[in-house]
C-alpha cells in the first residue's frame, strides 16, 4: 500500500512539473473560484430568511408570542426596539394561523365583544362600568387607528360619576387621545375637525371643547377656534399662542423631513400688533387717465354780438342820479361787440372704500434651532459628530428655509426685513434619545443565481478537460513502460557466456524485482536437498 502511494504522488508531481505556467495559474484561478462559488452559494443558501411576524407591538404582545415561539422551537429575531417580531419566510403563513386560533396577540384590551362571551356571571356595579369604560377606549381607539395617516392610538376617557341626588345640571366628560401618525403626514383643518367630531358623538355628553388630541412628537391638533372680545387679553394671547404654533409645525415638519424628526427642535416667538383699525377712502379719479379727463355731462354756450355806438368819456355809475356799474351817458363813435363763451361739466370718478384692518399683524419674528449634531451610532464604534463642513451644509439649508418664512410672514408695512438677525441656530448633542437600527434582511438577486450558475458550468467544464488530459497521459506513461520491459528481456540474453550465467542474472532479476517469489522458490530449494 505504501509503495502505491508513493507511486501515486509520484505521478502527480510529475505531471504538475510537465504543466506550463499558463496551465498552472489557470488550474489554481479555477480551484479558487471554485471554492469561493460554494462557499458563497453555501452561504447563501443556509442563511435563513426572516420577514415581519406581526409588527408595532406592545411589550405584553410580545412577550406572548416569543414564549409560544420558543415552545414551538421556531427560531426569531426581534427588531424596531422591541415592537417587530421577525420569523423564517417559509413558516409566517402556518404561524400567523396556529397563533391566531390560539388568541395570540391578546393585547389585554377589553372591547364589547366581551359582553357576550361573559353574560353567565354577575359583577357589581363599579366592576361592570370599568369594564364599560375599557371596551369603550379599546373600540373608539380602534375607530380612530382606521384613519389614514394614523398608526396607533391611545384613549382616555374621564366619565363623571352619577350623584344620588336628581340635578338639572348634567356634568360633562372628558377625553384625551394620543395618536402615532405617519411620518411626514399632514392633517387639513377639516380633518381635524372631523376627528374631533367623531369623538364627541362616540362618547355621551362629550363636548369638543373637552377633547384634546396630540401626536408623538408634542403637536397639538387644535380645532378651528372661535373667539370673542369678552377677554381681550386670553383673545390676544390665544391667537400669539396658534400663530407661533402653526409656524412651528410647519417649520419641524419641513425641517424634520430633511435631518430628522428627532435631530430637531424649533422654537418659535412672535411680536404681534392687535391694532385694529376702521377707516373711509373717498378717491376720485379721472375717467381717461392719459388725458386726466372726465366725462361731460352738460356744455354751455354763450354767443353774444352787439352793433352801436360806444358810451365814452366819465366814470360808469359815478353820478348821484346814476345807476352803480352802468355806463356813462355820454356816448362815443359806433363800433361792433362780439362775445363767445363756452362752459363743459366734467364728471369723474368717485369711489367710496370702507376698510377694516385686520385685527392682528405679525410686527416681528424670531426662530430658534436646534440640530442633534451627534451621528447615528453603530455597533461599540466610538460616537461621531458632524464635522464643521457637514453642519455648515445643514445650516444653509435650513437657512434658506427659515428666510423664506421670515420674509412671507412679517407684514410688509413694518418696512424692510432682515432675515439673519431673527434666526438662531445651534448644534449640540440631544441626551436622552435611544435608537435601535433595524437589522437589514440580506436578498440575493436573481441575476447573482445566473451568475453562478454560468460560472459553474464553465468550472465544471474545464475540471472535465483537465481530468480527461491528465487520464490519457496517464495512458501513455503505462505504456511507455511496458515497452522498456520487452525491450530490456533480451538485454540478459545480450552476454550469454554459459548456462550457469543466465541462471544466475535470471535470479538476480526475480530476487530484484519479485523478492516473495525468489524466497518461495528458495524454500522450496532447501527443503528438495
Amino acid at each position: 500500500m505504501k509503495e502505491k502511494l508513493m507511486h501515486v504522488n509520484e505521478r502527480l508531481i510529475n505531471f504538475w512539473k510537465m504543466r506550463t505556467r499558463s496551465q498552472k495559474i489557470a488550474f489554481i484561478g479555477t480551484v479558487a473560484v471554485l471554492f469561493i462559488l460554494i462557499g458563497s452559494i453555501v452561504l447563501f443558501t443556509t442563511n435563513t430568511k426572516y420577514v415581519p411576524l406581526y409588527n408595532n407591538l406592545s411589550l405584553q404582545e410580545v412577550d406572548q408570542i416569543k414564549t409560544e415561539l420558543e415552545t414551538k422551537g421556531v427560531p426569531y429575531e426581534l427588531t424596531a426596539g422591541g415592537t417587530t417580531i421577525k420569523v423564517p419566510e417559509s413558516q409566517v403563513d402556518s404561524l400567523i394561523v396556529e397563533l391566531a386560533g390560539q388568541g395570540i396577540p391578546n393585547s389585554g384590551s377589553i372591547d364589547y365583544s366581551f359582553f357576550s362571551n361573559n353574560t353567565s356571571w354577575g359583577i357589581t356595579d363599579n366592576e361592570f362600568n370599568l369594564i364599560k369604560l375599557d371596551a369603550m377606549q379599546t373600540e373608539l381607539a380602534n375607530l380612530i387607528k382606521g384613519i389614514e395617516g394614523i398608526n396607533d392610538a391611545q384613549v382616555m376617557i374621564n366619565i363623571p360619576e352619577e350623584t344620588v341626588f336628581v340635578s338639572q345640571a348634567t356634568e360633562e366628560a372628558s377625553a384625551s387621545i394620543v395618536l402615532n401618525t405617519k411620518l411626514g403626514y399632514k392633517f387639513e383643518g377639516n380633518q381635524v375637525e372631523t376627528l374631533y367630531h367623531l369623538v364627541s358623538k362616540a362618547v355621551p355628553n362629550l363636548p369638543p371643547d373637552n377633547i384634546v388630541i396630540m401626536n408623538q412628537y408634542f403637536e397639538y391638533f387644535d380645532r378651528n377656534p372661535v373667539y370673542t372680545a369678552q377677554d381681550e387679553f386670553t383673545y390676544q394671547q390665544t391667537v400669539k399662542k396658534d400663530i407661533e404654533r402653526d409656524i412651528q409645525k410647519r417649520l419641524q415638519q419641513m425641517l424634520g423631513a430633511m435631518v430628522g424628526m428627532e435631530k430637531v427642535i424649533v422654537s418659535v416667538t412672535t411680536d404681534i400688533d392687535f391694532t385694529a383699525e376702521n377707516r373711509t377712502e373717498e378717491l376720485v379719479d379721472p375717467v381717461d387717465l392719459e388725458s386726466m379727463e372726465g366725462l361731460p355731462i352738460s356744455i354751455e354756450s354763450i354767443h353774444e354780438t352787439y352793433s352801436g355806438d360806444q358810451p365814452i368819456g366819465g366814470v360808469a355809475g359815478t353820478g348821484e342820479e346814476d345807476i352803480a356799474n352802468y355806463p356813462g351817458a355820454e356816448t362815443g363813435k359806433g363800433g361792433d361787440y362780439e362775445l363767445v363763451k363756452e362752459t363743459i361739466n366734467n364728471e369723474f370718478n368717485r369711489i367710496r372704500k370702507d376698510i377694516v384692518e385686520s385685527p392682528y399683524k405679525i410686527r416681528d419674528i424670531g426662530i430658534q434651532v436646534a440640530v442633534d449634531n451627534l451621528k447615528e451610532e453603530s455597533g461599540n464604534e466610538e460616537v461621531q459628530y458632524l464635522s464643521a463642513q457637514e453642519e455648515s451644509t445643514v445650516e444653509q439649508g435650513i437657512t434658506s428655509i427659515l428666510n423664506s418664512m421670515i420674509i412671507t410672514s412679517i407684514d410688509k408695512a413694518y418696512g424692510e426685513v432682515n432675515p439673519d438677525e431673527k434666526i438662531s441656530i445651534v448644534f449640540q448633542e440631544f441626551t436622552g434619545r435611544q435608537t435601535t437600527p433595524a437589522s437589514p434582511t440580506p436578498i440575493i438577486p436573481l441575476w447573482m443565481y445566473i451568475v453562478g450558475g454560468f460560472l459553474l458550468l464553465i468550472i465544471i467544464l474545464l475540471i472535465f478537460l483537465l481530468l480527461r488530459n491528465r487520464k490519457q497521459e496517464m495512458g501513455l506513461e503505462e505504456e511507455s513502460p511496458r515497452l522498456q520491459t520487452t525491450e530490456e528481456v533480451p538485454e540478459i540474453s545480450e552476454k550469454l557466456d554459459s548456462q550457469s550465467d543466465i541462471q544466475r542474472k535470471q535470479l538476480e532479476k526475480m530476487a530484484k524485482d519479485k523478492p516473495e517469489e525468489f524466497a518461495k522458490l528458495l524454500r522450496s530449494w532447501i527443503t528438495d536437498d
